[in-house]
């Protein structure tokens, strides 16, 4: 064994696919996040945790509206998830400059994603961590699939501008529904 720097234990514990996160302000202004510090927490009512830094214009929209979706791209959109990542919502459009699609949700005002995948509207519904962590409970209100994308292959963060593409789907036994 070799030793690994602390400050790179998150590549080795990576939490799930590269999604999308939308909100809306007071004001109308959609923005857009990347994120990849997410976990399920509860499967029915289905509940998401997530961090969002406080530096994030997402974070003090989020705060304050206490809705969101999370929308899940496939590995064809990486470099727009990339793109939307280096830049800030503060000063610059992001549905604009990456040429995502905003579409109307039906339970919250942030915007779906026309090209993702799947969407998930959430509302915030812990707060306890936001304070301590960053970290918000989110649960999923509506969820939404694209039949036109059958088998997606999600893109996962590994750090350093590095992403691994989901592989082969391996099927065992299993006795929990």
């Amino acid at each position: 064994m070799k030793e690994l720097p602390l400050a790179d234990v998150y590549r080795l514990i990576e939490p799930g696919p590269v999604v999308l996160l939308s909100t809306r302000s007071g004001g109308g202004r959609a923005n857009v996040m990347t994120m990849s510090w997410h976990m399920m927490v509860e499967v029915a009512p289905p509940r998401i945790a997530c961090i969002v830094s406080s530096g994030d214009l997402s974070f003090f929209t989020l705060r304050k509206t206490k809705e969101c979706v999370i929308a899940i791209p496939a590995v064809e959109l990486a470099e727009k998830v990339v793109k939307v990542g280096n830049c800030s919502g503060r000063d610059t459009d992001k549905f604009a400059t990456t040429w995502l699609t905003p579409l109307r949700a039906e339970r919250v005002s942030a915007p779906l994603i026309a090209e993702c995948f799947a969407n998930l509207e959430c509302r915030v519904v812990d707060t306890r961590l936001v304070n301590r962590y960053n970290l918000f409970v989110l649960e999923v209100l509506k969820a939404w699939i694209d039949p036109a994308q059958p088998k997606p292959k999600t893109i996962h963060h590994i750090g350093n501008g590095g992403f691994i593409v989901d592989g082969e789907v391996i099927h065992f036994e299993s006795r929990v529904p």
